[in-house]
């Protein structure tokens, strides 16, 4: 078996190193993607039933921020970061509801870059969050593993500032599970990074939502209020 085979054969370990029956292959390949989303399907709901009455707090403390002023930091590394840049602009450039601002810190790589030479990798969010941050802000970190130390960092930092801080992780939680720095924890229970990374899509997307509904709710009852007061809205 070649180098390259023996390299992927924790990806498709049914597909043998002489396989010739492209039906055969085709059928395993379609069973083992059905597979995958399902195992990802359940872990979705199984986080989101979870965590469902944590979320809820935290979208609406975050919505509370929103509404006097807050801004939202994401940041992650490695495929997270990504995740991280998606989560960001899924507040700040809806395709639907309000908008809010939100930038993800990894995002810059000019400024990743430089703070990375000048003062070190465990810091280049933390000093982001020094420059940037005001006590009504916002932070999100993902993690796989829920240990990176730039992130754990950057929390505390945040936390110091008294910005909402949050924490999205995977396995069993790691530091940021149990760090007195993190306001809301949502830790997705499975050794499978990919399968982490679509929880954590869906928990951001989940979140996303339950800031608009708290949002839209706080509109509402703004214009109920206004239309009661003397003078008020017609």
């Amino acid at each position: 078996m070649s180098e390259l085979n023996q390299n992927t054969d924790f990806l498709y370990p049914f597909i043998e190193g002489t396989e010739t029956d492209v039906d055969a292959l085709l059928t395993d390949l379609a069973a083992s993607a059905r597979g995958k989303a399902e195992v990802s399907a359940r872990l979705q709901q199984a986080s989101l039933e979870e965590y469902e009455e944590d979320l809820r707090a935290a979208g609406i403390a975050m919505s509370d921020r929103f509404a006097r002023g807050g801004r939202l930091y994401t940041f992650g590394n490695g495929g997270s970061s990504t995740d991280a840049a998606t989560l960001a602009s899924l507040f700040c450039r809806p395709v639907r509801g309000r908008a809010v601002p939100a930038w993800s810190l990894a995002a810059d790589q000019a400024v990743v870059t430089a703070l990375g030479n000048d003062v070190g990798f465990e810091l280049i969010f933390s000093r982001q969050v020094i420059a940037h941050s005001r006590p009504v802000d916002v932070a999100i970190a993902l993690s796989t593993s829920g240990n990176s130390d730039d992130l754990i960092r950057a929390l505390s930092e945040a936390k110091h500032r008294g910005l909402l801080t949050i924490g999205f992780a995977g396995h069993e939680g790691g530091s940021m599970s149990t760090s007195e720095d993190v306001d809301h924890c949502f830790t997705v229970h499975s050794q499978s990074i990919h399968r982490i990374q679509e929880s954590h899509a869906r928990i951001g997307f989940r979140l996303w939502s339950i800031v608009q509904e708290e949002t839209e709710r706080r509109v509402a009852d703004l214009m109920a209020a206004g239309s009661r007061a003397p003078g008020g809205i017609r």
